[in-house]
Parts: C-alpha cells; structure tokens; sequence
C-alpha cells in the first residue's frame, strides 16, 4: 500500500500526535508498505523532501504560545504536484489544522480516500484562545470547536478514536461517519526495564543530586494549563509538610513553566524538580530512574504517558478519567486521588509500602499494558485502510433520476439489481446527481442510511404530533417498536432535537409547571421525570426556580382536611400525611404544613361523630359477636380510627349492651 500520512506536528517536535505519527510510520515501513509523511517546517520557501524522500515539509509559522505548534496554510500548490507523484492509496490525516486541512484539499482534488485521527480533545484547550478569561468566549470556543470537529469528521471516509471517551466525543459533535476505536500503540520495548540498556538509574539521579535510596515520582509531558499540574505540586507541598520525603521530577516544557516554577518557589519545596524538555530517546531513562509516575490531568484522550510508566513498571498516581479506567487498577497498578490533599495522603502511604508488595505492583503495571503494543496497532490501522479503500473503489451506476417535487427517486443498479433510493430535493441539488452518474460505494451507503433516517424521522413526528416526549422515550420507542439500530436512533435524535422537535428542558419546565398547577409534590416530580429520562440535575435546578413548595402543600392539605367528614382528628392528621406522600410531598414539608391546618371543627364534632361511629361498628359486628366480645370488637375498631381512649369508655358507657344482641 502506499500511505500519506498527514500531520502538523513530527519529530523532532515533542508531543504525543508527534510521537504517535512517528510510531505508525515506522511499523507501516516495517511491514513494508510505502509510507510518506507530510508535514510542516517553521519559515518560508519551497516545500523540502529529507534525503530519503518520505518526509515532505511545508512552511508555516511557529506560534510560540503553543509551544512550538507550526501553522501552515492549507493551499500547497507545489506540494499537490508531489503529492500527486506518489500514487498515494490512502491518506490519512492525524490533524485538524493547517496540514489537516490540506489532507481534505488532496483527497478531494487526487480522489484518494481520507480517515482522519481525532488525537486531540479541543474542548480542553479553548484557555489558549480566551485572552480576557471571559465565560461567554470560552463557550463560544467550544462551540467553534464542535463545529470544525463535525466539518472534519464528516468530509473523512471513517473516522479513528484512540479510546471510547473520544468516540463519545465526536458523537456529540453530530459526526455520522463510522468511527473506529484503535489505541495507538507504543514501542513497548524500549520501555521495558528487563530489555532496556541505557543509563543505569543512578547516573540519571546523579545528574539532579539524587540518592538511590530517594523515593522519586516522576511526570512526563508538557506543562501546560489542561494538565493540572498546579495540583501535583500543591501535593507534593503538603506531602512535605506532612514530613514524607518524596521528591517529584518534572520532564518536559511548555507555556506554564514560569507560573509553575514561580507556584513552587511560593511554597519553598526543594523536592521539585523541573527538568525541562527531552528528547523522546532519553524519556525511557528518566522512567526507569523512578520509582512511580504521576498526572493529574483530565485532557487525555487515550493516555500515552500513563501507558510509557506503566510498560516501564511504574504505579501511577491519576485522577479518575474514563480513558484510564482500564489501565489504573486501585491498589494494583496505581491509585485515583481525588485533589492535592488526597494526592498528600497517597504519597505517604507509597512511601511506607513495603518493598515486595511495590515489586508487584511494577510487574503488574507491565503486563497491564500487554495490548498496546506498536505492531498491533499498526496492523489495526491497516484493516481499517483496506476496508476504506475497498469501499471506496466501489462504484455503483445511475440508471435513472425521477423528481417527485420535494422527494427525488434515484435508480441504482448493484450487483445487476436495481434499487430505488429516495432523497431529498436539497440533496439532489448538492450532489449534482444526474442520469449515468457513478456512485462510490461509500456514498451509496451514505444514501441508504439518510433513506432510512429520513423514514424514522417522519414517523418520529407523526408521534410527537400527539403529545411532546423526552430524547429517552424517543430513544425507547425507535429501539422497541421501530428496530431502529443505534447509529440511526443518534442520528434522527440529533435531527428532531436540531429542529426542536426533541427539547428535555423545554418539557422539563412545562412539566413541573404542570404538576406544580396540580399540587404535586417536588419529590413525585423528580421521580417521575428522572424515569422520562430527564437528568436530576436539570429538574432540581429549574425546581429552584420555584418557592411554593410549602405553600402548594398547605393548599393541598386543606383540600384534604374538607373532605375528612366524620373522622377523628388523629384519623383525619394520618390521611392527610398519606396523601401528601403519595402527592410527593416530603416529610419536612408534611411536619411544616401540618400545625397549620384548621382541626376545630373536627374537634367540636368528634364526640358526635364517634356516637355514630359506634352505631356503626355495632351494627356491623354484632351479627357475629355477643355481649363482652361484641364490646371488645367495637373498641378495638374505634382505636383503628383514630379516637381517645378516654371518649371512647365514655361514649360506650351510653350505649345498652344487652346480652341477646
């Protein structure tokens, strides 16, 4: 095969896109395929071949506060005609940007198939851009972000996510084309501390005036913002106040340097060492000279750094993140802490351990990353590109166009089967199809599903025409009554949600207003829509929004209270609190509004309605029962309802209890 692969970032640049571009090229060679990267250089000029000619260069402009990141243009006239040279089968983007861009412009112009890989979350590094801090840019950022992520996902033949917390991303974004999960692997050897011979670990402690005895915590990777590194050394700061000598090595560089020398200097910690950036050959030795790994950040989309310890047999300290849930094993290969203090604690208790059962920990921490090696993911990435280039090479025919005003029918012969696919005029238009066109296999798909989204879509309308629904009663019934597989559920939810069709808070707001209009109570309202898939957080925030609470439930038990004729006054307390609940009233709400209510004139007519009471419950057991057990029967009953001991020995007292009844 031969493969372009497409990137703004390479070696020498330090950085995990770099490094994981540089992995995948090497295995592709390995496996002997024709593989070129096309890149940037910082400055201006022609585009630059290296002597073996795989690496094309083109210019762009370093930005200085992305640590060293070069923007490039996407338009490269000179570089499409070398690209174009290179009878390239695939390519493969491995940025969204500048080069990333360019990818998209050499795809569509060379017809070559594109995936794309989404290394990056964006999300996490809107703070680059927002300047003045400002809550209302940073949102707006993040929108720009799932926007552009959408655009670029979707103009990929397939889509690769290093780990399911990224597929779950892009979903967001509303990307419809296939996305693929594939680790990116690493060279697991050159991290192994049984087959690694370098500097031994007492010359690299030697170079920062380590002892061997010293317990050393290292973090490798840029210091920047997203990674949280104000947290680690607030740690390690009461670490040291707690009296636990840990030291903790910082390798790498970036935009936050001064602010985290300046944050450590504030705490007068000598146990923190900023060692500046390295080159990737030297990072093993560094690994290897510690004796546990630690990061805090929650901006990884797969973890390579956690993955370098952990094949180096460092435990690792991190805070729980979805991405590492499969590599951080409590206890065994490391530990989540919760923030610096927990950090403090943590660190203690390592340095305390016994030395066998850390011994053990290492060789767990190798065998957890088994699976993450360069070979495997490598061919991984090769399946993907056969099946894509496989499918992209399929070409169906046109035979026949037919518009029906806003519906078009498109007669396609396959596999000498003619198949009738219905789209929309608009789609018609931007496709430009026309009788004795040819058809990728890839958009005859594409067809297929819009065909079958479109079709779910009506009938979704046709149902929320009748009363409006949640996203998770939507989502319910496509499942259930239509078999609708997952990707079409995300994709028409998406669309009724676009339209606003779908809107959890609109009927969030109208349904409480609803029950609140019908006395209920908060706790029935939050059971109840919590089960229409409404998220708790959003019904208590709209709740609060509201403060008749206790005023609704006063109304309510006053209703009750008028309908409580000829009960006693316990009686009538006891059915009203029941009520109340069953309204969705809370106890506190039920003890406040209780001592409110009006209860005299039960009271004033107790006496009188146990007198009935009593003519009644005689009347009822006295076919059954005679004289003393008669008596014991009604008493008892009238202690069921409610009234005092003392009235009823004086009401019973008036009543004949003739033997012969």
């Amino acid at each position: 095969m031969r493969i372009g692969l497409f990137t703004d970032t390479f070696p020498p640049d330090i950085n995990g896109v770099a490094n994981s571009t540089n992995i995948l090229f090497q295995e592709l060679k390995k496996a002997g395929h024709n593989v070129y990267v096309i890149t940037t250089y910082a400055g201006i000029g022609k585009p630059k071949w290296d002597e073996e000619h795989e690496i094309l260069r083109v210019a762009g402009v370093e930005l200085p506060f992305l640590y060293g990141y070069v923007l490039t243009s996407p338009i490269h006239h000179k570089a499409i005609k070398e690209i174009r040279n290179l009878n390239l089968d695939i390519i493969h983007a491995q940025t969204e940007f500048g080069v990333g861009i360019f990818a998209r412009i050499c795809s569509k112009q060379l017809n070559i198939p594109l995936i794309s890989t989404y290394h990056t979350t964006y999300e996490d590094y809107t703070h680059y851009i927002n300047f003045i801090h400002a809550k209302s840019v940073d949102e707006l950022a993040k929108k720009g972000v799932a926007k552009l992520s959408k655009l670029y996902g979707n103009t990929s033949s397939e889509v690769i996510a290093p780990s399911a917390k990224t597929k779950e991303l892009l979903e967001r974004y509303d990307i419809k084309k296939e996305i693929t999960i594939i680790p990116t692997g690493l060279a697991l050897d050159k991290f192994d501390p049984h087959t690694h011979f370098a500097r031994d670990k007492e010359e690299v402690r030697k170079e920062f005036h380590l002892a061997n005895e010293d317990c050393v915590i290292i973090y490798v990777g840029r210091l920047a913002k997203e990674k949280s590194l104000d947290l680690v050394i607030q740690g390690f700061h009461e670490a040291k106040e707690m009296g636990v000598n840990v030291k903790l090595l910082i390798v790498g560089g970036g935009p936050e340097v001064d602010h985290l020398v300046k944050l450590n200097s504030s705490f007068k910690n000598d146990n923190v060492i900023f060692v500046g950036p390295r080159p990737s050959v030297e990072i093993p030795d560094f690994y290897h000279a510690c004796d546990a790994f630690v990061s805090l950040s929650l901006s990884e989309t797969q973890g390579m750094t956690f993955i370098e310890a952990l094949a180096s047999g460092l435990p690792v300290f991190a805070r729980k993140d979805e991405v590492l849930m499969d590599l951080v094993e409590e206890g065994k290969t490391g530990w989540f802490v919760d923030d610096a203090h927990d950090l403090a604690i943590k660190l203690k208790n390592f340095v305390e351990m016994d030395k066998e059962i850390i011994e053990e920990m290492r060789k767990n921490c190798i065998a957890q990353v088994d699976g993450y090696g360069s070979t495997a993911f490598s061919n991984r990435v090769v399946k993907t590109y056969k099946r894509v280039i496989d499918e992209y090479k399929k070409q169906y025919y046109l035979e026949d166009v037919k518009v029906h005003g806003d519906d078009v029918s498109l007669f396609i012969l396959r596999d000498d089967e003619e198949i009738e696919i219905h789209v929309s005029f608009e789609d018609y238009l931007d496709e430009h199809f026309r009788k004795g066109n040819l058809i990728s296999g890839e958009k005859f798909n594409e067809l297929l599903r819009k065909e079958k989204n479109n079709a779910l879509y009506e009938r979704c309308l046709r149902k929320l025409s009748s009363a409006d629904r949640t996203e998770k009663e939507m989502k319910d019934w496509l499942k259930k009554a239509l078999n609708a597989d997952e990707d079409n559920i995300h994709d028409v939810l998406q669309k009724l949600k676009l339209q606003g069709y779908i809107d959890d808070e609109r009927y969030c707001s109208e349904h409480i207003l609803r029950y609140k209009t019908a006395l209920k109570g908060e706790h029935f309202i939050l059971q109840t829509l919590i089960e229409k898939g409404i998220k708790e957080e959003m019904i208590h925030n709209m709740l609060n929004l509201y403060d008749d609470e206790s005023r609704n439930a006063l109304v309510y038990a006053n209703r009750l209270l008028e309908k409580c004729h000829r009960l006693s006054v316990t009686k009538a307390k006891n059915k009203i609190k029941e009520r109340m609940f069953h309204q969705g009233y809370g106890s506190d709400v039920i003890q406040e509004v209780l001592p409110q209510l009006d209860f005299s004139d039960l009271l004033d007519e107790e006496i009188d309605n146990l007198r009935i009471v009593v003519d009644k419950a005689k009347r009822k057991y006295e076919r059954k029962f005679k004289g003393a057990a008669l008596k014991a029967k009604v008493k008892q009953y009238l202690y069921i309802q409610g009234y005092k001991q003392e009235d009823i020995i004086d009401v019973l007292m008036e009543v004949n209890w003739d033997e012969e009844n």
